[in-house]
């Protein structure tokens, strides 16, 4: 039997019903959730985020803003921008978009994000709780990725989850949610594949996640049967089509779940986005009244 679809909009909707209630709920006492997005220099690509942002901040009832600074900003301007934001009360929410230009270290200044309003995940606080099995605000995609597994009803205890990508905001946190859920986690990176071991690591998956950015890097009949699969990949192609970093339609004759490509866990992406700016407002919330 085919695959089952494992579609992001479902789990994208009933965020952002669940979002907005609690946008009432924060109103009602007196806190007025607000995301500022900060784009250094212009770039097409991330215009399309920026404008999914908007959309549903606006769809929610958060308050947004994308504030735009020149190609020419420099490191330490941008670091006295994020730290002003930091100390504006108004502000619960800080993204800082990618890329920046080259001049600048991203890490440096994503980790100079006051950790509570840190809507990304990013910083070594928010990672660390996530290590410590306390995850407070979680990378999006990640959580995203995590969440449509659990949606399948699957008890993660003791299965053999595989996640292939070692990125710091997908493959890192996602293998981690995982493994804080008993699934006993393998990461799988460049040099499992040098080494020639990826397939065999795959075929024993009974979860499996992928996040590299390489076309059908793992190929449909390495997937185990009954396995859930989630292809985070996104690969534009020279003839307008879009592959993810699994083989989908040879995988889904042997998966019992996979996510489309497009449509699957990028989708729930910025609802989970908006979730963490309710979860960074309700945290600085505690902080005042503590």
């Amino acid at each position: 039997m085919p695959a089952q679809l494992l579609k992001g909009k479902p789990l994208a909707d009933k965020i952002k019903e669940e979002v907005k209630k609690e946008v009432e709920e924060l109103k009602a006492k007196g806190v007025s959730p607000s995301l500022v997005a900060v784009q250094v220099g212009e770039n097409e690509a991330s215009k399309v985020y920026t404008n999914a942002q908007r959309k549903n901040a606006e769809l929610c009832g958060i308050k947004y803003e994308l504030q735009e600074l020149p190609e020419s900003t420099t490191q330490e301007q941008l670091l006295k921008h994020i730290a002003g934001l930091n100390a504006d009360p108004n502000v619960t929410g800080i993204i800082l978009q990618m890329p920046v230009p080259q001049h600048i270290d991203a890490k440096v200044c994503q980790w100079s994000i006051a950790y509570e309003k840190d809507v990304e995940g990013v910083t070594p606080t928010n990672m660390g709780l996530v290590t410590f099995g306390k995850p407070r605000l979680v990378p999006c995609t990640a959580l995203g990725a995590y969440e449509l597994i659990k949606s399948t009803g699957v008890d993660l205890y003791g299965k053999e989850v595989v996640v292939v990508g070692h990125s710091d905001i997908v493959g890192k946190p996602a293998a981690l949610l995982l493994l804080n859920s008993f699934g006993t986690t393998t990461i799988c990176h460049i040099a499992t594949g040098q080494r020639g071991l990826t397939e065999s690591h795959v075929r024993r998956a009974e979860i499996l996640v992928v996040a590299v950015g390489v076309p059908h890097l793992i190929k449909g009949d390495w997937i185990k049967e009954g396995a859930i699969v989630v292809d985070i990949g996104i690969n534009p192609q020279p003839d307008g089509k879009i592959l993810g970093d699994v083989e989908t339609e040879v995988a889904m004759e042997k998966a019992s779940w996979i996510t489309p490509v497009p449509g699957g866990a990028g989708t729930a992406t910025t609802a989970i986005l908006m979730r963490n700016t309710i979860e960074a407002a309700k945290w600085q919330l505690e902080m005042k009244q503590s």
